[in-house]
This record gives C-alpha cells, structure tokens and sequence, in this order.
C-alpha cells in the first residue's frame, strides 16, 4: 500500500485532515506521522481553540484526545526512530528536517505538505515525492471513486450537529481548501442511488 506522510499543514485544518484520514480509512493508502508533527498539530489546534474562547487547559486536553484518536484509528503510522536523521538534509528551514526523517523512516512515497519550498527537489532523498493536499486528493480519490464515496458518507454520518449532506461536504473541501479537481471527480463517479 501506498504510504504517505501528512504534514502539520495538511493535518491541522479540521475537515481537511478528516477527508485524507478518512481516504485512508478506505485502505486507499497508508497515512504516516511523527511525533514532532502530532506536537505541532496540538500546538496549533491549542491556539485555534483558545482563539475561540476555550480555556487553555482544556483546549490542551481536547488537542491531545484529537492526536490520541490518530494514533487510534492508525496504529502503524506513528514513525519511530527518525531523530537520527535530523540535520542531516540541509533543508532551507531546519525545522522541517523532522518531517522529511519521519518520511525516510516510514518508507514513504510522498509528503503531503503546504510546504513546498522548504522541501527542494534538489534535497530529497529519491522515491519521494513533495505533494500538495489538493494534488494529493485528486491521486487518492483517483486511486477508487468508490471507495472515496464511502469515505465522504462516513464524514456525512459523523456531521451531525448540524447535519451535513455530501455537497455541502464538497462545496467546503473546494472552496475552503481548493480541491477542486478531487472534487469534480468525486461529483462526476458519484454512485447511483
């Protein structure tokens, strides 16, 4: 199976890290992580909630019951053993040097990041690709329509405060985080009902 390592950028926007994740459930790929991206993610989500009027220690609690809940649901993709390898690439922002050892280590084929100057193609080991969320989604919608169709109606069935239909899903997914072509794809091979 395809194994890709999904970034901070890509994992800490809500409905965006639920529709990868939940093409992953699909077994339409592997998804990895490390433990520096899972900090970043509750780092982020921390100052998005206290933002929105939550107490510190409970927007903690409620970030670190959101990386709980990845780890959970793929219990292979946390990576181990990466640390080594940090400074090692001589990437132009040396914070990202854990991202790209997470992604050696996991054996992946692709990091989907937002990122793409800090990942050179120049410093990138070979069989690894530097990809976009929007470039992602469109490959791993492609990979099986159906299977992502099953993807969107789990979201559709988990959105229920208020409730959601797939549209609605769709118009955000292309609007908000401009997958455009996943989308027109996924609008197209829609099942017959």
């Amino acid at each position: 199976m395809f194994t890709a390592l999904l970034d901070t950028n890509v994992l800490w926007p809500s409905l965006q890290r639920d529709f990868l994740l939940s093409l992953a459930a699909e077994s339409l790929y592997r998804p990895i992580w490390s433990t520096g991206i899972l900090d970043e993610v509750v780092e982020c989500e921390v100052r998005k909630r206290v933002k929105k009027g939550a107490e510190p220690t409970a927007a903690e609690r409620a970030a670190n019951r959101l990386t709980a809940a990845m780890n959970g649901a793929f219990d292979d993709s946390c990576i181990t053993g990466w640390e080594g390898l940090v400074g090692t690439y001589g990437l132009p922002d040396p914070d990202d040097e854990h991202v790209l050892a997470a992604a050696v280590v996991g054996g992946a084929g692709a990091i989907v990041t937002a990122n793409h100057k800090d990942f050179p193609a120049t410093l990138i080991p070979e069989g690894i690709d530097i990809t976009s969320p929007q470039r992602f989604a469109l490959d791993t919608v492609s990979v099986h329509p159906g299977a992502a169709w099953v993807a969107l109606n789990k979201i559709v069935a988990r959105y229920d405060n208020p409730p959601t239909t797939a549209d609605e899903i769709l118009d955000i997914l292309e609007a908000r985080y401009k997958m455009t072509e996943a989308v027109t794809l996924l609008r197209t091979s829609r099942p017959q009902t």
